[in-house]
């Protein structure tokens, strides 16, 4: 019995240390994004990756503010002037790959990479609120700690994280986690997100 148990133990043990050791963005992607992007995107990439391999033993907090500093390095822009679209949602690749985006690039970017560091996706939260700093509505990612703990905010336009309660500027509207979503009467996809979601399978870039 003993025998049969240890290669069956041993071929999980392989299986999970490869997935924990599987990068970001493998090589046929990498190559994609140097085709398309070009050298300095590719080496954006690499330096996520360096960056998340820095942080992949560390707390929480830890890896949100490596998450948050990396991708507020990110140069803001519409979608109008990036896609010619008046609302996008871009995967991290397109984010990432054309160096800009607008705030729900950010949030996304930054929830999948928080989500590939092992952070449980029920905590983030994609968090609509309105900025009266801008007077403009916007978004940003919320961490719950536990489902009663106050939210931490990760914000492009602010590069230090703070509970929600030190963001006066912000006044809430609503959040959704995607991971969460069923459809059904008291629970409904977000249409958005439906689309990332398949853009993120195709691994669109």
């Amino acid at each position: 019995m003993f025998k049969s148990v240890v290669p069956i133990l041993l071929s999980l043990f392989l299986i999970n240390t490869a997935w924990a050791n599987e990068p970001y963005v493998d090589e046929k992607l990498l190559d994609r994004i140097d085709k398309k992007y070009k050298i300095f995107a590719k080496k954006r990439f690499l330096f996520l990756q360096q960056m998340l391999d820095e942080v992949r033993d560390k707390d929480d907090l830890a890896k949100l503010e490596a998450v948050n500093r990396f991708f507020n390095e990110v140069k803001y822009s519409s979608d109008l002037k990036v896609y010619n679209k008046s609302d996008y949602w871009a995967t991290p690749w397109e984010f990432l790959g054309k160096d800009k985006g607008d705030c729900e690039d950010y949030v996304i970017s930054k929830y999948f990479a928080l989500k590939y560091l092992g952070i449980a996706p029920e905590k983030l939260f994609f968090t609509y609120v309105r900025s009266t700093k801008f007077k403009a509505p916007h978004m940003v990612l919320t961490y719950f700690k536990t489902p009663k703990s106050e939210p931490l905010i990760l914000d492009n336009n602010n590069r230090k994280i703070f509970p929600a309660s030190k963001r006066k500027d912000l006044i809430p509207i609503y959040h959704f986690n995607g991971e969460v979503l069923k459809t059904g009467e008291k629970q409904k996809t977000h249409k958005k997100w439906d689309e990332l979601q398949l853009n993120m399978q195709r691994k669109k870039i």
